[in-house]
């Protein structure tokens, strides 16, 4: 079949969607980020990866929108499901992959495996294994930026399962008590491990939670990259501008099951099949295509190149070293005794 010769659209065109280049920049991140994930999954299976495996495929949406809205000096911090979060944040997909691989390379230098993902380079601050555990941290970083004087605001991502635990209660009141800039972002994928959330909360609307401490709150498609972009961009600015938080509430699915172990039978074909037809990707994909900013022959190159970025990962991985015995203490603030 012969190929359409690029749509050419001037770089700077800006509509409704946003310009050309920016609208590309997340089709290409959210490819990467699939691909990713589906690579690590399959290196789970080889044994490459060992421990918990908790995978984004579905959520990329989600993903790329929140973390778009930041500028570089702001801070992220997330949960265990973290892969897809570093990338979008700039951490180098290499070291992501090495981290899985538990290699000294990894962006945690191989301690932290694949729920504790790090770079302070990119003020990407975890990766945090324990539900709900980081959402105080987070505010406390909110709190510094406060007491530097800087314009600073911090992300903070989490499932809905982290709304019935009382650490979230505890940092949204503080946020607000103390007007502090700092957005709250719960990607609802319906299940919590494999409790639906309408089973495990007594009000399932999560944004609605918020209203007990007078915080702005919305709930988003979640599958919609540029709905998810705009609402972090209207949280963000309120952060930034007014020094107050908000609760954004994305609508998402995970595809897989919550880690590599569970076989996800909790939920029917029906259901799965309904939410891959507003598969993210192939949404904004369409978009485009129909705005004539992108060829299929373009997908296809973007397709090939994140291939290409995916298996060099893989093979940076499988070459690094492990971590050295030698640096067994490093980063430890005191030192064993009987060491």
């Amino acid at each position: 079949m012969e190929r359409k010769s690029r749509t050419v659209v001037p770089k700077e065109r800006v509509d409704a969607l946003g310009t050309r280049e920016q609208l590309l920049r997340y089709l290409k991140l959210m490819v990467l980020i699939r691909r990713f994930e589906e690579k690590a999954g399959e290196m789970y299976l080889r044994a490459k990866i060992g421990g918990y495996l908790h995978l984004n495929i579905g959520e990329e949406g989600t993903v790329v929108g929140s973390v778009s809205a930041l500028e570089e000096r702001d801070y992220l911090y997330t949960s265990y499901r973290d892969h897809g979060y570093a990338i979008a944040r700039g951490v180098n997909p290499k070291a992501v992959m090495a981290e899985l691989f538990g290699k000294a390379t990894g962006c945690s230098q191989g301690r932290g495996g694949s729920m504790h993902l790090f770079d302070a380079r990119v003020h990407f601050l975890g990766g945090y294994g324990i539900v709900a555990a980081h959402i105080p941290v987070a505010t406390g970083t909110a709190l510094a930026a406060t007491y530097r004087g800087t314009d600073e605001v911090t992300m903070c991502i989490f499932g809905e399962g982290a709304t019935n635990i009382g650490a979230f209660h505890e940092g949204l009141n503080v946020a607000k008590l103390w007007r502090l800039p700092v957005v709250f972002v719960c990607t609802n994928n319906i299940y919590g491990m494999g409790t639906a959330v309408n089973r495990a909360s007594a009000v399932s609307e999560i944004y609605r939670k918020a209203c007990a401490y007078d915080i702005a709150a919305e709930r988003v498609d979640g599958m919609d990259v540029l709905a998810v972009r705009d609402a972090c961009l209207r949280g963000v600015e309120r952060a930034r501008k007014e020094s107050e938080p908000t609760l954004i509430e994305t609508m998402t699915y995970r595809y897989r099951g919550h880690s590599m172990a569970d076989p996800a039978r909790y939920r029917s074909e029906a259901e799965v099949r309904w939410w891959r037809e507003r598969d993210p990707i192939l949404t904004l994909e369409t978009k485009l295509k129909e705005q004539g900013m992108v060829t299929q022959e373009e997908m296809d190159d973007i397709e090939a190149n994140v291939e290409r970025v995916v298996e060099e990962s893989v093979e940076f991985a499988d070459r690094s070293p492990a971590p050295s015995l030698d640096d067994l203490y490093k980063n430890v603030y005191a030192e064993s005794e009987g060491r």
